[in-house]
């Protein structure tokens, strides 16, 4: 009989997360069902084939062996063995380490991420913790890089006020575009104030700047030539697929990025990373090995199989989490027990 699967999504950016997982659930057999809530706003957002569970009765009558989460919250009343596969790899953010009382699982992505959560899992003693890699990075490790008639810049800053570096370099980057010189895409996380958003509009009329509207980064980090950032999980993305990253005022700079401190330092960040020195080229390497070692598009695999040896194993008792149980009840208008 084929297992039932469940991902649960309140976000654009989960469904590029969780596809390569469905892929895989699909190529063993089994079936995968997705609950997207309301208040998201994405409903509408699922491709042809692909199977909408439209109420909690649903899910139930569904009973998922596991629920699949990018997110930091799950509903604990659905059925099913709660994952925790996180909505990107910046582990700098703060909160990213935060435990919240609902996962039975955190898969991991490597020794940067794995380490903090095993120490977090042996304190609490009620989740299990397993590296798996991401699986969003699956379908994008075997690529042919295209070559550029001029080169491409992806922006792609945080939406975080304290962190983000859209004002600041709003400057640069319109300079950067009326030179002609680049392509200049840029890709807003989808919780960028509107403000800002309005910021860069007119830009467009430029011929050689672009607001992309896709909800996957991954075919816009492959496309790129340099990738200009802040403290974001686009770092580490572009990182992972071998791309040189400037950011500005990163919360906790690397060797492998070219960090800058003020707007005027852009300039000259550019040049240095479109002639990238083989030190820094064996810097990125080196970070990928602690970040995300994994580069064989088998991570969706390695989390079934994570998940598999979980529902085996039995799951440990939870704490009762009353608030957030209530929040997340409150939040989908279901205020059942169970």
């Amino acid at each position: 009989m084929p297992k039932h699967y469940l991902f649960y999504v309140e976000q654009p950016y989960s469904f590029a997360i969780l596809r390569p997982i469905q892929a895989a659930i699909k190529a063993n057999g089994d079936k995968a069902c997705w609950f997207i809530t309301k208040k998201s706003g994405i409903t509408n957002s699922l491709l042809e084939g692909e199977q909408q569970l439209h109420t909690i009765e649903d899910v139930k009558d569904f009973n998922p062996c596991a629920v699949f989460v990018p997110g930091n919250v799950v509903p604990d009343f659905f059925p099913g063995v709660k994952v925790q596969v996180f909505h990107g790899l910046e582990y700098k953010k703060k909160g990213h380490f935060a435990i919240r009382g609902f996962f039975d699982l955190y898969c991991t992505h490597g020794p940067l991420t794995t380490e903090p959560f095993t120490r977090l899992a042996e304190k609490n003693g009620y989740f299990r913790v397993i590296e798996t890699g991401w699986p969003k990075l699956d379908p994008y490790f075997n690529y042919q890089k295209k070559k550029n008639l001029k080169p491409v810049i992806l922006y792609a800053p945080t939406f975080s006020p304290n962190l983000s570096s859209l004002e600041a370099l709003f400057e640069q980057i319109r300079e950067l575009a009326k030179s002609g010189d680049y392509a200049i895409k840029l890709k807003f996380h989808p919780k960028t104030k509107q403000q800002w958003q309005q910021l860069y509009q007119p830009l467009t009329e430029l011929e050689h700047f672009e607001i992309c509207q896709s909800d996957n980064l991954m075919p816009l980090i492959q496309h790129a030539d340099v990738v200009i950032s802040d403290t974001s999980s686009a770092v580490d993305e572009s990182l992972l697929l071998g791309k040189p990253v400037i950011t500005f005022n990163n919360a906790q700079p690397q060797d492998a990025l070219i960090n800058i401190t003020k707007p005027e330092q852009l300039g000259g960040a550019l040049a240095q990373a479109l002639t990238l020195s083989d030190e820094q080229q064996l810097k990125i390497n080196q970070y990928i090995t602690q970040v995300h070692p994994f580069t064989d598009g088998n991570s969706a695999q390695r989390v079934l199989a994570a998940t598999a040896h979980v529902i085996e194993a039995g799951v440990m008792q939870k704490p009762l989490n009353l608030l957030r149980r209530y929040k997340i009840r409150k939040a989908l208008n279901y205020m059942k027990l169970k």
